[in-house]
């Protein structure tokens, strides 16, 4: 029997397989096709199928990752959505929080909402705080405004309520309402997508959960299309943004969810390996084509947050806590008004890429300033499958970046090189030490197709002491699909002073959530013994706007004071500070119901015998303006012996990756088929 696992990428779509007989692992990538991704997973799964000689039948699992929703909402590409919501909050959508981004820029606009003004109608009805009806819902009015939306050519309707998170019965006769005089149209509810209180977000989540509904369904139909008729009779599964496999009907109901997932998948695998091999607090440090995903683990776990924006539009979901900028492989080098030298955020993405692919690209790019120092191999990539053009690379930093600088090619490659980098280890020290983390108490995991690249630079400017490489990096997330389990989130806001009573109530609310996520598992066909539940309460000093998340191993009956010191570590790790004796308010109670699955297992690759019979190549790499170019050796990762160890500077070329070792640095594997990039001691 075997697995796959896929990632949808702007540049590339990697494969990891998985043959539970063999216990081996394949990896295989292709081009994306930003048209319709479902296309080249098609054609990298029929070439999985032809190189292995499988039979369809045997594929037993299927699971990918996308940014098919997150493009809809970054693009603005979905369909005419309505909202119904409660009289006199219409403009909740517009209004949002009143918080300014750039106090001082007078030309920041927010997004433009994604509902119409017109199609965002009033409905006269109210629930309390409590869950009390105020005011009954008035279903002749909602007819009407049902009505009105199937006239203005409306595809998909959201429908938020206030204060429905505690009574949800007004959001379900709207729901009834629009599924009888709307039968073609998506509906979404606040209850279901987001039973939590604070009515922007709930309402914002909520609205781009309609607004990609129909167009996710229609991909996944195209995906589930396409496997079928490569004969594959399993249902595929899509890596969502905590982490965890959905099912495709899942999904389908709730692709919000999935705003995340490529890069929650990478963050999972690199959790899994590097806790195998010791290294349990990491910066996770991915760089695809288009984008760099940066990420914390700490004590084996990936940190968590429920508060992000995409594309400036908040969506309140539990997702990992991942820091996205434009900084890849595809990312442009260009000069600003003054002359000064930027990289990014925009980028060559697939098509027609970088000028070096020869496939009509025009800018320069990252991958050109690599090829032309050489960095990169100046022929071919992906083990010689695809050809590459150092004359092309190397001419278009020329006449882009080095001519109107004045400066030598060499030298505009590398500044390149450096702003880039810059940027990325802004990025990491965002989600580490302004938030109260040391850095050199972390290890850098450095996967996608450049983050091994340019890996060691950064650790080295952030003071990162040691770099953990997995094997074939640039299929990293692919292969974190194949070790995330299924899971799926639950939530319910309940605010309230901690004590007794209120600790009674959470323990009630737990109950009801447990036989909930059961119920899910049940569906989902998982026995009694893979699977596991993870329980976080969201709480605060009273007085405070916002919470801490605290973990929970377990919520009993005498379980108040373990929560109240938890919660005060939380809050000094946040923070930097506990209030002894200050009453805490419990907001939410989370519960992430989880499945597990058979993993991939974490083996190196056979290895060759020596580490002279592992050199392939001698090349002049230029490694910036102290050093020049130095004569460095290229090895095959495939051919490296198990216990091999190597000193800087050096390259060790792979399908999917390239790794940077420099000088003053030495580079040894693990037992797991990881390379650690090492200072010399």
């Amino acid at each position: 029997m075997y697995r796959i696992g896929v990632d949808v990428g702007g540049t590339f779509t990697d494969f990891t397989v998985f043959g539970e007989a063999e216990g081996r692992v394949w990896f295989f990538k292709v081009p994306s096709t930003p048209h319709d991704p479902s296309e080249a997973i098609q054609l990298g799964v029929r070439q999985i199928i032809d190189a292995l000689a499988l039979d369809p039948k045997s594929i037993t699992h299927l699971g990918h990752g996308t940014t098919v929703a997150t493009n809809m909402i970054i693009e603005r590409r979905g369909v005419p959505t309505g909202l119904l919501t409660t009289k006199g909050f219409r403009d909740a959508l517009e209004v949002a929080r009143q918080v300014r981004p750039n106090l001082y820029d007078y030309g920041q606009r927010k997004p433009e909402p994604l509902v119409d003004r017109f199609n965002r109608l009033e409905v006269n009805e109210r629930i309390g705080a409590r869950g009390e009806v105020v005011d009954p819902l008035d279903r002749v009015q909602l007819d009407g405004a049902v009505a009105t939306l199937r006239r203005n050519g409306v595809q998909s309707v959201a429908i938020c309520f206030m204060h429905s998170y505690r009574n949800p019965a007004h959001e379900a006769v709207a729901k009834e309402a629009v599924q009888r005089l709307m039968p073609d149209a998506f509906v979404s509810v606040s209850s279901e997508v987001l039973p939590e209180f604070r009515e922007y977000e709930r309402m914002s989540t909520t609205v781009l959960n309609a607004y990609v509904g129909p167009r996710m369904r229609t991909y996944l139909d195209q995906f589930l299309a396409r496997m079928r008729d490569l004969g594959i009779a399993a249902e595929p599964y899509t890596i969502h943004s905590n982490g965890g496999l959905l099912s495709a009907r899942t999904v389908a109901a709730f692709p919000v969810r999935t705003c995340l997932s490529g890069p929650a998948a990478g963050v999972v695998g690199a959790a899994v390996i590097g806790a195998a091999v010791g290294a349990r607090d990491l910066v996770t440090f991915d760089v695809g084509g288009t984008s760099t995903d940066v990420s914390l683990i700490k004590d084996g776990r990936p940190l968590f947050t429920s508060n992000r924006t995409v594309a400036e539009y908040p969506v309140k979901s539990p997702m990992i806590d991942i820091h996205v900028i434009g900084a890849g492989g595809g990312s442009i080098g260009w000069l600003d008004d003054a002359g000064a030298l930027k990289v990014g955020p925009r980028s060559a993405g697939a098509v027609p890429g970088p000028a070096a692919y020869d496939r009509g690209g025009t800018e320069a790019t990252l991958t050109d300033a690599n090829i032309v120092m050489r960095r990169l191999n100046p022929e071919a990539l992906l083990r010689g499958r695809m050809p590459i053009s150092y004359a092309r690379a190397h001419a278009v930093i020329e006449d882009r970046i080095a001519r109107p600088l004045g400066i030598s090619v060499e030298a505009a490659a590398h500044g390149m090189v450096r702003i880039a980098n810059a940027n990325m280890s802004r990025a990491i020290r965002s989600v580490s030490t302004e938030r109260g983390h040391d850095l050199s108490k972390f290890a850098l995991f450095a996967f996608g197709g450049a983050g091994a690249l340019h890996g060691a630079e950064v650790a080295r400017e952030c003071g990162i002491g040691s770099m953990i490489v997995p094997q074939e990096p640039g299929t990293m997330c692919a292969r974190g699909v194949l070790l995330s389990p299924l899971s799926f989130d639950y939530v319910r806001s309940e605010i309230m002073p901690a004590g007794e009573e209120a600790w009674r109530r959470v323990c009630e609310i737990f109950r009801d959530m447990w036989a909930e996520g059961s119920a899910w598992l049940d569906g989902e066909r998982v026995p009694a013994e893979r699977r596991a539940f993870r329980l976080f309460l969201d709480a605060r000093y009273l007085g405070q706007n916002h919470e801490v998340v605290v973990p929970m191993p377990a919520v009993s009956a005498d379980g108040l004071d373990d929560f109240l010191a938890r919660f005060r570590q939380a809050h000094e790790q946040e923070y930097g500070y506990a209030i002894a004796g200050r009453t805490v308010e419990i907001v939410n109670c989370r519960l992430q119901a989880i499945g597990d699955v058979p993993q991939a297992p974490l083996k190196p690759p056979a290895g060759g015998g020596t580490l002279e019979a592992a050199l392939i190549d001698r090349r002049d790499v230029y490694f910036g303006g102290v050093d020049g170019f130095l004569r460095t050796p290229i090895y095959d990762r495939d051919t490296l012996p198990q216990d091999a160890t190597l000193s800087g500077p050096a390259i060790i070329e792979e399908m999917s990756s390239t790794l940077l070792v420099l000088p003053g640095q030495m580079a040894a594997l693990d037992t797991a088929g990881n390379i650690h990039v090492r200072k010399h001691s």
